[in-house]
C-alpha cells in the first residue's frame, strides 16, 4: 500500500482510497481531496512536514499524519 507521504518531490499521484474516517476523512474530502483526483507533489519544508501538493488548481499544505490516510498509485 503506497500512501501520499511515500510521495516524492516532483512527483503526480493519484488517489486511489481515503482511509480513516470521521471528521478527519471528510475535512481531507473538503480540501478537494477525492477517489480519482490528481495530486501534484511540489515541495517539502526543511523537516519534512508539512508539505505543499497541487489539487484541483490549487496549492494546498498537508501534515505527514494526513497523507497517511490518503492511499495512492
Amino acid at each position: 500500500m503506497k500512501t501520499l507521504k511515500d510521495a516524492k518531490v516532483g512527483e503526480t499521484v493519484k488517489v486511489l482510497k481515503l482511509n480513516g474516517g470521521g471528521a478527519v476523512k471528510r475535512r481531507i474530502m473538503d480540501m478537494g481531496i477525492t477517489k480519482g483526483v490528481e495530486i501534484y507533489i511540489r515541495k517539502v519544508a526543511p523537516l519534512g512536514d508539512p508539505f505543499e501538493v497541487t489539487v484541483r488548481g490549487y496549492e494546498l499544505s498537508l501534515r505527514k499524519a494526513d497523507a497517511e490516510m490518503i492511499e495512492t498509485e
